[in-house]
């Protein structure tokens, strides 16, 4: 019968020795001792007043648990079957610190086959020391009687029933305070019955603690049941028990609910009355524990262990989705990302190249026609004020005067126009310079130096222009073609009124008409040196223009060579520095690729396992009954 249920409880522990995992070994050593014993062991649990050791005292027809005038469980009782009514205080000896580790090695070192891991455990230590005890005396209490330095203790008490004799054992457990009360460690005494029952009175419905307890109980137990005790007290016990199960369903606790009074299951013992016996509802609750204790080892060995593999697949199932999780997110954050972001820098530095060369490019050729622009519209303004000058002035009296302003102009045009050129590559380099930011790099390179100092240092020498002067013999010449004419034309028409052709009159006309002629004549040669001055300081002026031009075009060539061969210096380091980076990154991604799918397919591969056990253990339990409920009459 033990044979399916113990195949798939022997493979859970060879799987939890495959992961590793001592302590869950070990809970499977200890269940598979407490399956394979014929015992069912049941743990009575509940708060205080419920009527816990009352109803033990009922189940066995026979006071062997402190009930009444105060008196309560202090210590767990365990009730078993012996040929005549005894009681034991099971003392057991403070147990030394183990090294961290020991159980873990020495059960993993017996997993070799699927027997050997499996040494029962005694419940008892060989150590622990048992002292007799009056049954009366237990029943009236055992408080006091541990001595001081004592560890953990519990009541074993025997009692000849035959309901006992078939193997059920009761352990009445110390009042909660809401936890699971129990003797020792309190999961350890959980997972070590076979069936749990809950009591709470009919005074009252389930509280929440109790639903609390019961929903931690189903989750780690297979085999649960509430006890409502105390119907003889309450008249309406069975609203309070339909309510108690309406509770049960809405909370999801899949746990049996059973009304007895424990009252009438002793009168009816001690009178034989049988149909008092059925009133107080043990029958149902003797036939609970008598088909549990029939088919403890198929049916709810079967049960316990689905349970179990359900613990025990996802505790090792947990970690493996854990490491899935995280290799996807290491996937992420990488080799493999560090292998996208390398190829992300290598497509950003080509495109970063092309946007740095148009820049550059763009921004130069804005450059040049911005200072040629510029002086341009400087010497404009100088030639605008030249003209205006020599309107009026005459280049023989001002000219050194003129020449110095013309030469000092000159000298401050290229000066700021010089300037404008050093600004102008100043923003020009910073722009190329802005496109490397993101490398982290001083980018920006020394370009200053291909500007040169001061440009008024190379300035064209300005040559005088040759301006005639009006001599005085010029002006004596010119005075008497005036005169002459004019005194000729004035006496021949003086003549025809009878007088002299040279008389006063026709030589003052004439020395009138010379002085004019002398005048038009100065003025004439003033037109002309003004003139010659403009023309002169018109060439001196584009001869400025095209030296300056050129120097500022030549000194714009050399920052745009320099920034040039800096920043493609710069791409090509970063292109060798990322290249690099990208080469490790791809070695680096197949070799974690290859790791992390073989890590993949060990991971999937155990979960595909764990699956597979988790199905055989569902199948243990799949389309079977409840079996037969058998009745037993009080002893």
């Amino acid at each position: 019968m033990a044979g399916i249920w113990l195949d798939v409880l022997d493979e859970i522990a060879r799987t939890c020795t495959a992961h590793g995992r001592a302590d869950l070994l070990r809970t499977v050593h200890h269940k598979r001792v407490q399956l394979l014993e014929p015992a069912l062991r049941v743990l009575v649990v509940g708060e205080p007043g419920q009527g816990k050791s009352q109803l033990v005292n009922a189940v066995v027809t026979a006071q062997v648990c402190p009930v009444g005038d105060g008196r309560t469980t202090v210590l767990p009782t365990v009730v078993r079957h012996a040929e005549t009514a005894c009681a034991a205080v099971v003392r057991h000896p403070v147990q030394r610190e183990r090294p961290a580790g020991s159980d873990g090695a020495a059960a993993l070192a017996s997993a070799g086959s699927s027997v050997a891991p499996y040494a029962a455990v005694p419940a008892v230590s060989p150590a622990a020391e048992r002292t007799p005890l009056p049954l009366d005396r237990l029943a009236a209490g055992v408080a006091g009687i541990i001595p001081r330095g004592a560890g953990p203790a519990h009541v074993e008490v025997g009692v000849p029933r035959a309901l006992l004799a078939d193997g059920l054992v009761l352990v009445d457990t110390p009042a909660g305070d809401g936890t699971i009360p129990a003797a020792g460690t309190p999961e350890a005494a959980l997972h070590r019955a076979d069936l749990v029952l809950l009591v709470s009175d009919s005074t009252r419905e389930l509280s929440v603690a109790e639903l609390n307890l019961l929903l931690h109980l189903t989750r780690s137990h297979p085999n649960v049941a509430v006890v409502q005790t105390k119907t003889d007290l309450v008249p309406d016990w069975r609203a309070v028990a339909e309510r108690n199960r309406q509770h049960l369903h809405e909370a999801g606790v899949p746990a049996a609910l059973i009304p007895v009074s424990a009252a009438l299951r002793l009168r009816a013992a001690v009178a034989d009355d049988h149909p008092l016996n059925a009133e107080s509802g043990f029958p149902v609750l003797i036939a609970r524990l008598r088909r549990d204790l029939a088919g403890k080892g198929d049916a709810l060995a079967r049960t316990a262990v689905t349970m179990l593999a359900r613990t025990v697949v996802e505790q090792l199932a947990a970690p493996l989705r854990a490491e899935l999780d995280s290799q996807q997110v290491e996937e992420q954050a990488g080799p493999i990302s560090r292998l996208h972001a390398a190829q992300r820098e290598v497509d950003e530095l080509r495109r970063c190249s092309t946007r740095w060369q148009n820049t550059l490019s763009d921004e130069m050729t804005d450059l040049l026609s911005d200072i040629e622009y510029d002086l341009r519209e400087r010497t404009r303004q100088i030639l605008r004020e030249v003209d205006t000058a020599f309107d009026t002035a005459d280049p023989l009296t001002g000219w050194d005067v003129f020449e110095e302003w013309l030469e000092r102009s000159l000298a401050a045009a290229a000066r700021e126009n010089r300037e404008w050129l050093v600004r102008r590559c100043d923003w020009t380099a910073r722009r190329v310079a802005a496109h490397f930011g993101r490398y982290g790099h001083d980018a920006l390179p020394e370009w200053s130096t291909a500007v040169p100092e001061d440009p008024a240092e190379r300035l064209p020498h300005f040559e005088r222009p040759a301006i005639d002067r009006f001599t005085v013999t010029q002006k004596v010449l010119s005075g008497m073609k005036g005169s002459y004419g004019g005194m000729l034309m004035c006496g021949l028409a003086l003549t025809l009124a009878g007088m002299p052709m040279i008389n006063p009159v026709s030589v003052g006309f004439g020395a009138l008409l010379g002085g004019k002629a002398i005048r038009d004549e100065s003025r004439q040669h003033l037109r002309h040196r003004q003139s010659a001055a403009k023309t002169a300081v018109q060439r001196h002026v584009d001869e400025f223009f095209l030296r300056v031009t050129k120097d500022c075009r030549d000194t714009a060539r050399q920052v745009q060579r320099l920034l040039r061969n800096h920043f493609t210096a710069l791409t090509e380091e970063l292109q060798e520095d990322i290249v690099q980076s990208l080469r490790s990154a791809k070695q680096a991604a197949d070799t974690d690729a290859a790791a992390r799918d073989r890590r993949q397919r060990e991971i999937r591969a155990r979960m595909a396992r764990l699956a597979r056990l988790h199905e055989q253990a569902q199948g243990l339990t799949a389309g079977r009954g409840a079996g037969p409920v058998l009745l037993e009459q009080p002893a």
